[in-house]
């Protein structure tokens, strides 16, 4: 029996079994789990691109019990919404990246440094990727200090806000922060100087209430929060891996803005920090000569469709000069493909470009990398490096 769903905590390599459902299986339908799972890169691509495949609604009628604050950001995240209301919300989201100021990734970084007690070794992901990528937002966005410190520190619980099934501690973990977080949000949202403009685009355009308005954005600027910190752990993570994992003559390299950017972008296809996605499919959709009927599960296993050799060549290879990275499916693609694309790329950059300039001889102390116990995302627990 093929075995589809599984925690990145319980596996070694996953590229291995999805090279070989790409080969056997690419549109698999698992008949225990009842559920579809592509593996192809065009297989992916048509499902991403399908009207006729909605984002799956995580929390109906609000079974979970999330309180009044969690339930609105919830509802109003262009990342679980569908329609029209996917419309609304993605222009908001638009619009507030838009209004972000360009803060200097490497001075965030530099104080993140600053703060570690051992001079001569670092976690990175605990010590950085998990506190850099929500900083810069916040900062961006022009959050004083004690709130960005506040939110820094407390937005790994509202993360869990995403995830389809959750414990009864998540959901607990959830209502106990996302109140205050959310009243942070708006606090500072109705206070700025592009609030007024942004209200009132957004009013003449669509004609939805100013309380409508002003919750879309203080739910998107939440949601760009959350989004920053799992996505921008995992790329500032993965890539540092890869960089490190091959062959050391790529640290001469390293020191180069664009070859390290490519080095971000091929990271990203390589070994992404998402593996996959869902969806729900609102009709009858004919795929690979299957049909997946109005009402089916499906999981769209992007990581694999990046390893798809009909779309890459010598896709088991790390290769930033390799001339189509840039068609990796990590940030999706269509209606619902990431408004963070080049902002997540130029952090990685950034960040990355800081670390091997500071430091001449950045090292992993331990290669038995352990991952968190997540389905849908690849992020390691520790990295131990010596700087």
């Amino acid at each position: 029996m093929t075995t589809t769903l599984f925690l990145q905590s319980e596996i070694q390599d996953p590229y291995g079994l999805y090279k070989t459902m790409i080969a056997q299986n690419p549109v698999y339908w698992d008949k225990e789990n009842q559920i579809w799972v592509l593996y192809s890169y065009d297989a992916c691509v048509s499902i991403l691109n399908s009207d006729l495949a909605y984002i799956p609604e995580i929390n109906p009628n609000n079974e979970q019990g999330l309180n009044d604050s969690a339930l609105e950001i919830s509802n109003q995240l262009a990342r679980l919404s569908n329609g029209i209301q996917h419309d609304i919300s993605r222009e908001v989201a638009m619009l507030l990246f838009s209004n972000m100021n360009a803060v200097t990734t490497n001075k965030i970084l530099e104080q993140l440094l600053e703060r570690k007690e051992n001079k001569s070794e670092l976690d990175w992901v605990n010590s950085v990727c998990k506190q850099l990528p929500v900083l810069v937002v916040l900062k961006n966005f022009g959050f004083n200090d004690k709130d960005s410190l506040f939110i820094s520190e407390n937005i790994e619980q509202l993360t869990k806000i995403m995830l389809p099934n959750k414990t009864q501690m998540q959901v607990d973990s959830i209502n106990t922060i996302a109140k205050e977080i959310y009243e942070i949000a708006e606090k500072h949202l109705v206070a700025s100087a592009f609030y007024t403009i942004l209200e009132k685009t957004l009013f003449e355009k669509y004609q939805i209430s100013t309380k409508e308005i002003l919750s879309l954005c203080v739910c998107n600027i939440i949601g760009l929060f959350i989004q920053s910190y799992d996505a921008g752990r995992g790329l500032l993570s993965n890539a540092l891996l890869q960089i490190l994992n091959k062959n050391h003559s790529l640290l001469n390299l390293a020191i180069e803005r664009d070859w390290m950017q490519s080095a971000i972008i091929e990271s990203l296809r390589f070994d992404p920090p998402i593996h996959t996605t869902r969806r729900v499919a609102v009709g009858d959709i004919v795929l690979n000569d299957r049909v997946i009927k109005k009402g089916d599960k499906i999981i769209l296993v992007l990581a694999s469709a990046n390893r798809d050799v009909n779309q890459f060549l010598n896709p088991e290879n790390f290769d930033p000069t390799r001339i189509n990275n840039g068609e990796h499916l990590t940030f999706g693609i269509g209606g619902h493909g990431c408004l963070a694309k080049h902002f997540s790329i130029q952090l990685g950059t950034d960040a990355l470009l800081y670390l091997f300039e500071q430091y001449k001889n950045v090292s992993l102390l331990d290669e038995n990398i352990q991952y968190e116990p997540l389905s849908n995302a690849r992020l390691p627990k520790n990295i131990l490096i010596s700087i």
